[in-house]
């Protein structure tokens, strides 16, 4: 097994790589003066089995390139088999047509890393289940539930817990949360999103009064409608409002949007490189997947199941 790390995130790509007691691959990625990505690999791949982690969040299309052009230069050194682990899908949100006369981008990506050459793609949370379908090699996509029901499981077992999904769309995710933590209720958040990027709150689904809630979603990008949610949730008598995202992409003024905020506290994990900002931040706390993806490649690596981590 050869792990191969791009630029995106290398501080996951290191910590999976020590988990799995593998050193990462030699290799540079770099730029040329015209800002070109250049992948030179310093060592034999030929007939290895080689896992690229690459996230492709923000700059979305330079870390597209890197995945892509890394995949292909595998491809020409005679890789038997290459997995491309991407922990965060970038242009997952373009899933489907909103209007007429729209892309459906993450079908494009999909496009995109197969035909670059990779045999297989491993994720985290997809922003929507069909992209699996989107490529036409395997695909196996991770969730760090059970991450996030362990942690908070260790510092909330005695709260009155109750999982809140903040939108309509988010319910599958938010009750398979709420059956790791002792079949917790749950609640629903109803909004109506006016443009991209915009929320607006209308109604809370449940009784929430005196219930420490647990917002959970896949994607915190501008932190609107959490904390939006946070707001209603208060209103309607919530004793205190967490929130549990896979993603933080937290854009423009997410940061400070959430210090600022009614969350007690946000909690992401290492899916990302999280903004410098969020260093500072006191409300903004990660969890890292790390072992949750080290497992998922050797089982891969071995052949073995990878839904039974879920079991």
């Amino acid at each position: 097994m050869k792990i191969l790390a791009g630029n995106s995130n290398m501080p996951l790509a290191r910590d999976v790589a020590a988990y799995l007691d593998v050193p990462l691959t030699d290799a540079a990625v770099k730029r040329f003066a015209d800002e070109e990505v250049f992948v030179e690999i310093r060592e034999n791949v030929r007939g290895e089995d080689v896992f690229v982690i690459q996230s492709t969040g923000y700059p979305a299309n330079d870390n597209l390139m890197e995945l892509l052009i890394c995949i292909d230069a595998l491809r020409r050194s005679s890789a038997k088999r290459i997995t491309a682990v991407i922990p965060y899908f970038g242009y997952a949100r373009q899933d489907r047509k909103p209007g007429p006369r729209t892309p459906i981008s993450a079908k494009l990506v999909a496009n995109l890393i197969t035909s670059a050459g990779a045999n297989r793609v491993l994720s985290v949370d997809l922003h929507a289940g069909q992209i699996q379908g989107f490529f036409d090699i395997p695909t196996d996509n991770l969730y760090a539930a059970p991450v996030m029901a362990a942690d908070i499981l260790a510092r909330h077992a005695d709260k009155n817990i109750m999982v809140v999904s903040p939108d309509v769309g988010g319910v599958v995710r938010a009750r398979a949360l709420a059956r790791r933590l002792n079949n917790a209720p749950l609640a629903i958040v109803d909004k109506r999103r006016e443009r991209p990027g915009e929320s607006e709150v209308m109604n809370v689904i449940g009784d929430v009064r005196g219930r420490f809630c647990i917002l959970i979603d896949d994607i915190v990008d501008s932190a609107g409608t959490l904390c939006n949610a946070a707001v209603a949730l208060k209103a309607q008598g919530a004793s205190d409002v967490v929130a549990y995202c896979t993603h933080g992409v937290l854009s423009g003024g997410a940061v400070a949007r959430v210090e600022a905020s009614e969350l007690r506290k946000l909690i992401v994990t290492d899916s990302n490189l999280l903004p410098d900002e969020v260093a500072d931040a006191k409300r903004i706390r990660s969890l890292t997947i790390a072992p949750l993806l080290g497992e998922a490649i050797k089982r891969i690596a071995d052949e073995s199941s990878v839904s039974s981590l879920f079991d």
